[in-house]
Order: structure tokens, then sequence, then C-alpha cells
């Protein structure tokens, strides 16, 4: 069972991620159709997940959470400082295939990039899209990040080389943005 509500949205929770969701998200990140836009090229054993869980998950400067519909996990959000001043933060989504393209991803991201800018106190968040993933470049245009600029062949993704855009907002533009609606 997901661990304790952080953050909640319309649809979905931002929960602690416990030990006992290391099967799940082992078996999402490993998923071919997800780990392509991952940058992670590499299998993820038991062993390994759990060492993330150990060293990542519970580290004070980042933040990661259990993206859940009711409690069934869906992926994960993450949020992690960019620099040693904490002044940019940079997100990170993981869903699973079968929750993609629902608006799942942009509430997640939504979520995190609020609580990035109100509780972390970033000035700039930042996020990382692989040449391809259409969803993940979306989510970032309708939650009003700007194209900053694009990596060219910065990455090998699956025998390829690919571009990496990069996409950001400042917390003024966030809150600006937000008074609007």
């Amino acid at each position: 069972m997901p661990g304790p509500v952080f953050l909640s949205g319309d649809r979905i929770d931002l929960r602690t991620i416990e030990e006992e969701d290391l099967d799940f998200l082992q078996a999402t990140v490993n998923d071919r159709a997800v780990r392509q836009y991952l940058g992670h090229r590499l299998p993820v054993n038991v062993h390994q997940e759990q060492e993330w869980f150990e060293e990542r998950a519970s580290d004070d400067d980042h933040t990661h959470l259990l993206i859940c519909r009711d409690e069934e996990p869906m992926g994960t959000v993450g949020l992690h400082p960019k620099d040693s001043t904490g002044v940019n933060g940079e997100i990170g989504i993981l869903l699973a295939e079968e929750f993609w393209g629902e608006g799942y991803g942009t509430e997640a991201s939504r979520l995190i990039t609020d609580y990035g800018f109100r509780e972390r106190r970033h000035h700039r968040i930042m996020a990382r899209v692989f040449s391809g993933n259409v969803g993940s470049a979306r989510i970032w245009e309708k939650l009003g990040f700007r194209h900053e600029g694009t990596y060219v062949e910065a990455e090998f993704l699956d025998g390829d080389y690919v571009d990496v855009e990069f996409y950001a907002i400042l917390k003024k533009e966030w809150f600006d943005r937000e008074a609007e609606t």
C-alpha cells in the first residue's frame, strides 16, 4: 500500500514512496516503452531499486513521490536542486504506459511545480525532454513552461542520437499565470 498523501490534486495524489512500491517501480522503469524516454539504458534489478530507494528516495535534497489514483500506483514524479544554491530545480516524471494521455502527468507536474515554488523556494524550475517524447513536451507547454533550447544529439537512446529539449518557468511567471486563471 502506498505511503501517506503528501500532495493532493483533483484526480490523483502524490504519496511518499515506500519499500512496498519498489516492485511496481522496478517493473515500470524496465518497461521498454517507459525507459526509452528516461535516458536509462541498463536493466534495474531488485538490489539496484532498493539502493535507489535508500539513497535517493530518502535524500533530504530530493523529493520523490508516487503518483496514485486512489491507492493505485501510476508512476513517480521528482524534484531536485540543479545547483548548490537551490535556485534552480529540475522535475522528472515517470508514468506507466497505461496511464499516458489521460492528463495524469500534467496534474502531477503541476502539483510538484507548485510545491517547488511554494515550499522548496526554487526561483526557476526546469524539465528535460528527449526528442520523440511528444506527451512530455506537451505537459510543459500546457503548464506554461517555455522552450529554452535544444541540445542537438546530446543523448544516445535506442540506437540513435537524439536531441534533448529544455523547458523552464520562473516563480513569478508561475504565479502570474495562476492569478490569470
